[in-house]
């Protein structure tokens, strides 16, 4: 657990609960209405706020859900690391933009990355010029997520009622279950959000030199449309939920969709995506303790006697997710907001070896 400067545990209480399960659900609410909703002063709600990211036990942020006219590609790259580089490794990928998750884990795999690209070609380089050429990486594999089923940002630590749950999202729109593409323009307004997403539409508009009235319609589209999606975390041993945990499996294609719902519907399931691999699922949870590993899989197997646990993980250090640092407690360090991966060092790479390809010759002994 966690500790304070003089060594004493730190703890969130109910209150702290509270506040992060109500910017989970209404992310940039105002201060006077999630006071409403949790029966305190807004001033409260956000000297309560300012003390929890202070200490780096909570944080927001958030990210688009797709760029230009897709939505991102989504890969998963476990990676092999030569002894004693795995912190360097670490330490050198968590500045890329485009590195979502990347988490220190047990078994087959030093580092697990989650990958965010626009297309395939932009993987392939990555994975070939960037990864590829890091000094310490032994080795990666890489499959791409076909689907998300469910991701982190529909996560709650569900302690709100439904009259609270009513006062902070009033009549506003619900969330559309397949996100819109944003259009021109957004982009900047998103990037700036990605930085500060509490930010208000004074601050958004000096930011991005639009007007307060042109950021305020932008801002109602994109949450109308689902462009953006908003994450209130906390430090995850103080959430309830200490232990992390990535499962493979191999589903037969008859019984997949039926698996993906039971999934994509527990309390646990941070992350479902299907993969191109034999292993053709991989679900993430959270769990109050080890053995919850053991009682997911038992569950599984019991509904779903074809399904089989190829594989399994446990996440020792989050030291990156959904584009923020973290120490070894799940604690905020500070932000490298997911973005777009823009590398000229690796594409001249890339253009040098086209231009091989094409001539045929070999590169100088």
């Amino acid at each position: 657990m966690p500790t304070s400067a003089t060594g004493a545990p730190v703890r969130l209480d109910d209150l702290d609960h509270l506040l992060v399960t109500a910017l989970q659900t209404a992310p940039r609410a105002d201060w006077r209405r999630i006071g409403a909703a949790l029966g305190v002063d807004g001033s409260t709600a956000a000297r309560r706020w300012a003390r929890l990211t202070g200490a780096g036990l909570a944080w927001l942020t958030c990210f688009p859900l797709h760029v230009g006219d897709q939505t991102w590609l989504s890969a998963f790259v476990e990676v092999d690391c030569a002894p004693g580089r795995l912190h360097e490794v670490a330490a050198a990928l968590v500045e890329d933009p485009n590195v979502f998750n990347l988490e220190h884990v047990t078994g087959g795999r030093d580092l697990l990355l989650t990958l965010v690209c626009r297309d395939q070609a932009e993987l392939a380089r990555y994975v070939g010029f960037r990864l590829g050429r890091l000094p310490g990486v032994a080795a990666t594999r890489t499959q791409i997520a076909t689907t998300l089923h469910a991701e982190g940002s529909r996560w709650r630590l569900d302690r709100l009622n439904e009259e609270q749950r009513r006062i902070l999202l009033g009549d506003g729109p619900n969330r559309p279950a397949e996100p819109r593409p944003m259009r021109p323009g957004d982009l900047e307004l998103a990037r700036v959000l990605a930085q500060d997403c509490r930010a208000s539409v004074a601050e958004l508009a000096a930011r991005t030199g639009l007007s307060p009235s042109t950021v305020r319609r932008r801002l109602a589209r994109m949450e109308a449309d689902g462009g953006l999606a908003f994450r209130c975390e906390v430090a995850r041993d103080l959430s309830g939920w200490p232990v992390a945990a990535y499962l493979w499996l191999s589903a037969p294609a008859g019984e997949a969709a039926r698996i993906v719902a039971l999934l994509a519907g527990l309390r646990e399931t941070r992350l479902c995506a299907s993969l191109t691999g034999a292993d053709n699922l991989l679900v993430n949870v959270w769990l109050r303790s080890m053995d919850g590993i053991h009682a997911v899989e038992q569950a599984l197997v019991r509904r779903f006697p074809e399904l089989r646990v190829t594989d399994r993980t446990v996440t020792l250090w989050p030291v990156k997710m959904a584009g923020q640092l973290l120490d070894p407690h799940g604690r905020w360090l500070r932000a490298v907001p997911v973005w777009l991966w823009d590398d000229p060092t690796t594409e001249a790479e890339l253009g040098a070896l086209l231009g091989r390809l094409r001539t045929g010759t070999l590169p100088d002994a």
